[in-house]
């Protein structure tokens, strides 16, 4: 007979999950391996000779760069000599500053780094977390994306999103030709929600670049980065050509951050043996020598790897923490479904939401997950209430906020409608009336009507063509009496000018002012420092929309 527990238990969502036991020759090892090199640094002349158990003669291309580029040489052999332990506490002491410590770590090498954070447990991480990140007002970012890549629906939702409180929305494309209509989109769609949001197109490189060069993206975080070389000549690229990809960006006003995350070595079968936590810090390392001021990372896609091993999910904060470490942006993630367990998903969420991160989600999906081309979010548009309940019960600042149907209903409408008056003033494909009504009240995809995919594909042809950019949007809205979302637009544009906002962490408040962690530099040092909710946000946060009200009785 069987136990009728076991039978119950066997069939919760938990048990639908995928769980690995440590193989430590294959990589699948959250940290610790075996095979993970020792701390180790030597320097002659001005130049690292040694690193990590290798001589120079012994460097592979990520070792020749990340000695070149990535470590403050200065200080390094004494700071590879320290006990481990003791940065790990300086790490979570309050009393010693985040300035002081970045002097220790930016110092460090990559084994050294890894091994300092595997002192820490999940507690001491989020407390160290608290006080490493770059920017003192964590924030949110979402992911825009539907599965008929309809350009309607993707204005209308990321205008809602913008709403809702998210500073970067990203879309991405089932069919890659759709790549402009859907920048456009989401563009547009982001500023009638509100003004001075940053978004993204993820896509094939050359084209993402493309787009970010007409104006009609503003930000890139899609150049990806590994930990082995094999892995990294797989994708024809070394790192070098990704610092100058990055340098591409950025000489056009395009802030921009590199991508990468626990897993990925695993996964193309070239981990060589050692743990994802180290090969994950070989990748920190390689975004700061390449000058870039941040890195999406917390697995990413990759999720299913680590959260398949045993401490995966705490490698996963480790390595957020390790990009805080080296005084770089983080967006920490949390945007790829990785269980069935709702109690899994949420534990994961909290690691980055209650001590804050640049970017808890970096994507929250703004569609219901059958709609989100990233192969679907940790989060999606049917968690946005629990998400803002856990930040009224926790008082944490989750970078959302409630709002009301009725909101939602008229920032969707208009969305749309500017949309159909830029389609229509740039004579592009038409968007029905029908198209505007069904995107105002939609909740996915579903609930939309098709459109003519190939006279859209044939526009978007033309449209690139005609190499139309952002200031022919800007001019198209301005036409058709959208006077405040071309200003709004316009005044982003002025940004590429300005180059602001590509400052570590920045974001882009509605009155245009950059937040980054030069202006709003994280200041934690304990209880009442560092960022502390205001009573406006606070009241603004304890809004839900089923309260019961003292005058309801």
């Amino acid at each position: 007979m069987r136990s009728k527990r076991f039978e119950v238990l066997e069939n919760r969502p938990v048990n639908q999950d995928g769980f690995i036991e440590d193989w430590v020759e294959v990589g699948l090892v959250a940290m610790d391996s075996k095979y993970d090199p020792k701390p180790s640094i030597k320097v002659a002349n001005g130049e690292i000779v040694e690193l990590d158990g290798k001589k120079k003669e012994d460097f592979d291309m990520l070792d020749s760069f990340i000695a070149k580029y990535g470590i403050n040489i200065e200080n390094a052999e004494e700071v590879c000599a320290m006990d481990s332990v003791k940065i790990a506490r300086m790490l979570v002491d309050i009393n010693i500053t985040r300035d002081e410590v970045i002097q220790y770590t930016t110092a460090m090498t990559p084994a050294k780094a890894a091994e300092v954070v595997s002192k820490l447990t999940v507690l001491e991480m989020m407390t160290a977390i608290s006080k490493m990140r770059a920017r003192q007002t964590p924030s949110n970012q979402c992911h825009v994306t539907n599965l008929r890549d309809n350009p309607v629906q993707i204005a209308a939702d990321a205008a809602e999103g913008a709403l809702r409180g998210f500073d970067e929305e990203e879309t991405t494309v089932g069919v890659a030709r759709y790549a402009p209509f859907n920048a456009l989109a989401v563009l547009v769609g982001s500023q009638v929600g509100r003004p001075g949001l940053l978004t993204q197109c993820a896509v094939e490189e050359a084209t993402e670049l493309t787009l970010g060069m007409r104006g009609l993206t503003s930000y890139a975080e899609t150049v990806s980065v590994y930990g082995t070389e094999p892995v990294f000549m797989d994708g024809d690229d070394t790192p070098w050509s990704k610092a100058f990809l990055a340098s591409a960006y950025a000489s056009r006003g395009l802030k921009m951050r590199f991508t990468s995350g626990t897993g990925s070595e695993v996964l193309m079968a070239y981990a060589e043996q050692k743990s994802m936590l180290y090969l994950e810090s070989r990748c920190v390392f390689l975004t700061k020598g390449a000058g870039v001021q941040g890195l999406q990372n917390g697995s990413i896609s990759c999720v299913g790897v680590p959260g398949a091993v045993a401490g995966g999910v705490r490698t996963i904060v480790a390595e957020n923490l390790i990009a805080m470490m080296l005084d770089l942006e983080c967006a920490s993630g949390n945007d790829q479904t990785f269980t069935h367990s709702d109690i899994r998903r949420t534990a994961k969420n909290l690691m980055a939401m209650v001590p804050g991160t640049d970017f808890i989600n970096s994507g929250f999906s703004a569609v219901p997950n059958y709609d989100n081309m990233f192969a679907g979010s940790n989060m999606d548009a049917e968690d946005f209430d629990d998400w803002n309940a856990v930040q009224r019960d926790l008082k944490i600042d989750g970078g959302l906020r409630p709002i009301k149907e009725e909101e939602a209903i008229k920032v969707r409408n208009k969305a749309a409608k500017a949309l159909q008056a830029i389609f229509r003033e740039l004579n592009l494909t038409e968007i029905t009336d029908e198209e505007v009504e069904a995107a105002t009240y939609a909740h996915g995809s579903n609930d939309m009507p098709d459109r003519n995919i190939p006279a859209d594909l044939k526009a978007i042809e033309d449209m690139m063509k005609r190499k139309i950019t952002g200031l022919d949007i800007v001019k198209a809205l301005y036409k058709t009496n959208f006077e405040d979302v071309s200003n709004s637009l316009f005044q982003l544009l002025k940004q590429r000018a300005a180059g602001d906002y590509l400052q570590t962490s920045a974001i882009i408040d509605e009155n245009f002012n950059v937040i980054s962690a030069v202006n709003d530099a994280n200041t934690y040092h304990g209880p009442m420092t560092g960022y502390v909710i205001s009573d406006e946000r606070w009241n603004e946060m304890k809004k839900l929309n089923n309260l019961v009200k003292p005058e309801d009785f």
